[in-house]
């Protein structure tokens, strides 16, 4: 029981990592999909469908991000581990979730903009410009819960509970 606060924290980093890799994983995949058929046909679209298939994977870098701040305030990276209360270790547990949970649904929501950002990029190559603003704008809502676990991250380690 009395390292439990330290569980709850490094089970915030691990989910960050976890889940927004695992978001990211399966929107690569999707798109790495939908690129090779588009590549199949026409390999010149290679470098366009390649730049569409990697927006998913940013997710899974932000909560590798998340989860190495997280891991770096409670000492784990740097051996001189922290003994904290239970409280604090909840805080950040709470502090990781925004990019753990945003991560994974946007990594799959941007993949799904995404494959169809490639299937206009095959059909209409003038307008590879504009396929990239569609998945773009759901990377903003990965970028916004990044900014709040960033943000909470240094807060909660800040606190004297």
């Amino acid at each position: 029981m009395e390292n439990l606060g330290l569980f709850f924290a490094i089970l915030g980093a691990a989910l960050a990592a976890l889940l927004a890799g695992a978001g990211s994983a399966k929107g690569t995949g999707m798109t790495g999909q939908a690129a090779a058929g588009v590549v199949t046909d026409d390999p010149s679209q290679f470098g366009h469908v390649l730049v569409l298939q990697l927006l998913p994977g940013t997710q899974g870098i932000y909560g590798l991000l998340v989860a190495f701040i997280a891991l770096q305030n409670l000492g784990v990276i740097s051996g001189n581990i922290q003994d904290i209360s239970l409280l604090k270790g909840l805080s950040y547990l709470a502090a990781c979730l925004p990019i753990a949970i945003v991560g994974y649904i946007s990594a799959i929501n941007q993949a799904k903009t995404a494959v169809a950002s490639i299937a206009l990029a095959a059909k209409r190559p003038d307008q590879f410009g504009k396929s990239m603003i569609f998945p773009s704008m759901v990377e903003t809502y990965a970028i916004l819960a990044l900014l709040i676990s960033f943000l909470a991250l240094n807060g909660v380690s800040s606190l004297t509970f």
